[in-house]
């Protein structure tokens, strides 16, 4: 079986692509720039030039494939769900045109909404426009990234983050990592057909406030975490560069999951992974505190 993988460097598609070599398959790798993949990867996969947003080269890049784990890259113009669009265009026309057969899709919690969540009603599309080709297909509800931390590594730093939610009501966190584990593992396993959802919730629904604490015992210093208002985070959002619609989009991912926001899928063995905070703290977070300048 060919496997291709999107986002090879991408914070879970580095570690798919490295079980999918552990496990005996020479997975084709689809990269912007195909320089970047590692060169001790070289000689265990192939590489194929290709823009996730651009159907033709994704069309070119996936002949002879019979399954994909594919990532709609982040949005990167003033229009977020213009650019998901075209992510789904591309892996919409790969499947037709090459007869794909089957499809790993990283969607996120709160895609089951269809409308309402931000930058995750372009994952929604996503899903829907899958479902419509009638191939077998796999969607990914993802929980909460862990190294969501690291994007705002200044305030873990300075013991002080922000958030829009409640800071005492739990929500599934999860390690890039054990996301890749279900994903390398469906892309394998032959025993499964039609539509799946497949949630990945982490092993403990975790709030704001037991991440800080955990954070607090971890690095040996006090971490608070603090809610802020929906128009502080709009306007923080907008300072760094974001244009109007990508701001909302982002802030809508969380607003969008806030009040008596229930997950499709329930906590149970089939969705819980196992590493936890503390270890994905230990193994990634303290190595970027130390790395990181200041």
């Amino acid at each position: 079986m060919r496997i291709a993988v999107t986002t090879p460097n991408g914070n879970v598609g580095r570690h798919v692509t490295r079980m999918l070599v552990r496990a005996g398959v020479r997975p084709l790798l689809l990269a912007r720039h195909p320089r970047s993949v590692p060169d001790e990867l070289a000689r265990h996969v192939e590489v194929a030039p290709a823009d996730s947003r651009e159907p033709d080269q994704v069309v070119a890049a996936t002949r002879g494939v019979d399954a994909v784990y594919w990532v709609d890259p982040p949005a990167a113009s003033a229009d977020p769900l213009a650019d998901y669009a075209r992510a789904t265009e591309a892996i919409t026309t790969a499947v037709t045109r090459n007869g794909i057969a089957r499809v790993v899709f990283q969607s996120s919690v709160g895609a089951e909404k269809r409308h309402g969540a931000g930058e995750i009603d372009g994952l929604a599309a996503t899903e829907v426009a899958l479902d419509g080709l009638g191939v077998d297909v796999t969607h990914l509800r993802c929980g909460y990234f862990f190294t969501n931390l690291l994007l705002d590594i200044e305030s873990v730093k300075s013991g002080r983050l922000q958030t829009v939610l409640p800071v005492d009501v739990p929500m599934s966190w999860v390690a890039p990592r054990d996301i890749a584990e279900v994903a390398a593992l469906t892309l394998i396993n032959r025993d499964w057909a039609g539509r799946r959802v497949q949630a990945v919730h982490g092993p403990d629904d975790l709030t704001w406030s037991q991440v800080a604490a955990i954070l607090t015992d971890e690095l040996g210093r006090d971490v608070v975490v603090d809610r802020i208002t929906d128009e502080a985070r709009y306007e923080q959002l907008l300072a760094v560069g974001m244009p109007p619609a990508m701001a909302g989009a982002v802030l809508g991912m969380s607003t969008g999951l806030r009040d008596d926001f229930v997950p499709e899928q329930e906590r149970s063995v089939v969705t819980t992974t196992p590493t936890t905070l503390r270890a994905w703290i230990r193994g990634d977070l303290l190595p970027a505190l130390r790395d990181a300048p200041g």
